[in-house]
């Protein structure tokens, strides 16, 4: 095997949102904007609700959002920005796969606070007696116990999968980060068994929380119109208002990346190698 087939074994090069130099700089200016205040913004509600103990026990799933908001910006802007900088479009497989590892996992934890946040709206409202002991700290502990352990064993699947799989020469993904399905466009192997886990798992992982969101909302809502004074209704809509909002955005747009097969997404036509194409090669981690 030649140097150029062990360089694409240990490598792949992210195109980015552009490959025009004279666009680069504004690219990196919007970006890094856009990064700033985003973790200042996080950062920001994280300590406010560290340092008020009042907020601790109902704003767990907050503050625990915002961090998980930080950790999915952290995972592809910083990568991004220092390639600008360094006009450097590598990254290692090792490197590739870490970032699809953090990735999924902040998307999926994002999805289940959530679901969390949903439940937390629900008691509030609907069984507003009940609350102390229906979201006491211990709960909101477990809770938030189960939303990591279960999106990182979501996001381990898929990088096991992923590492087993072998590549042609062609190792340019045609995104800013690595991700599941434009890696999967590159493979030279059969990757059935990733689209099906891929679309299970985004299926459970999607429709399960999802489901118990919108009946959350029915019964929350069941309960607001419920109530005499337009007053009360009105401040019940917005303490909900803004959780759909950003249930719907989240929602919509995670069902039309995932849930589609990967040959009808437009970052390239979907191959397999044949024996007239170069040798397949194993995704290895560079020493």
């Amino acid at each position: 095997m030649d140097q150029n087939n062990q360089s694409s074994a240990t490598e792949f090069l992210l195109l980015g949102l552009s490959e025009r130099p004279e666009q680069q700089p504004l690219l990196f200016g919007i970006f890094l904007a856009m990064y700033l205040v985003t973790m200042l913004g996080n950062l920001l509600i994280i300590l406010a609700i560290g340092s008020d103990p009042h907020l601790h026990t109902p704003m767990y799933f907050l503050a625990n959002l915002s961090l998980a908001d930080a950790g999915f910006s952290s995972t592809m802007v910083p990568k991004m920005l220092v390639n600008i900088q360094t006009h450097s479009q590598t990254i290692s497989c090792g490197g590739c796969l870490a970032q699809m590892h953090l990735f999924m996992t902040f998307w999926a934890l994002d999805d289940f606070l959530l679901r969390g946040m949903a439940y937390d709206c629900y008691v509030a409202i609907c069984r507003p007696l009940l609350y102390s002991t229906l979201m006491s700290p211990f709960v909101c502990v477990l809770l938030l116990a189960s939303c990591w352990v279960l999106t990182k064993l979501a996001a381990l699947l898929h990088i096991l999968l992923m590492a087993k799989l072998a590549f042609c020469a062609d190792n340019t993904i045609h995104h800013f980060f690595c991700d599941v399905i434009p890696l999967l466009q590159l493979s030279c192997s059969d990757t059935s068994i990733n689209q099906v886990t891929l679309f299970a798992v985004g299926s459970m992982i999607l429709t399960g929380p999802l489901s118990l969101i919108i009946l959350s909302h029915t019964h929350i809502i069941s309960s607001i119109l419920r109530v005499p004074s337009a007053s009360g209704r009105q401040k019940g809509f917005s303490t909900c208002g803004s959780h759909l909002t950003v249930v719907f955005l989240f929602y919509g747009m995670a069902t039309g990346v995932y849930l589609c097969p990967p040959s009808s997404h437009s970052g390239g036509e979907y191959r397999h190698c044949t024996d007239t194409d170069v040798e397949p090669l194993h995704l290895q981690p560079q020493e």
